[in-house]
């Protein structure tokens, strides 16, 4: 039997991580959230993952602040979790926005709001059977 092709939403808007959690749940994926930075980072190190989403913008807890790409860095400086695609889905689009993710190390990056099809379609993407 195959895996299941397991996603890691780590996004601090509780109705805009239960969308994207429902959404792509409805795609035979295994969805796992955060609502931190901390929180994903700890999913991240403890489980493996097919595809990690990532707002830029997250809260900070117990007096750390670990954002998005932040996040991101740290992800990619694991070897364990350097091939792992990552794409940030997050309101922040200015130019400078998209140039410290993609410095980061993140492969793309898609923009709230965004269309139920363009996660659907980054998805089919990386893993066809999802």
């Amino acid at each position: 039997m195959e895996q299941p092709f397991r996603i890691l939403v780590v996004e601090d808007e509780p109705v805009i991580r239960e969308l994207v959690r429902s959404l792509l749940s409805e795609s035979a994926c295994e969805v796992e959230t955060a609502a931190t930075g901390l929180e994903g980072l700890r999913l991240a190190k403890s489980q493996s993952f097919d595809l990690v989403l990532l707002d830029v913008v997250l809260p900070s807890t117990d007096s750390v602040q670990l954002d998005g790409v932040a996040l991101c860095r740290m992800l990619r400086a694991d070897t364990r979790l350097a091939e792992v695609p990552i794409y940030m889905l997050t309101a922040k689009a200015k130019r400078a926005d998209v140039a410290a993710a993609a410095e980061a190390g993140a492969n793309g990056y898609i923009h709230k709001p965004f269309r139920s099809v363009e996660l659907i379609d980054l998805v089919t993407r990386l893993r066809p059977r999802c």
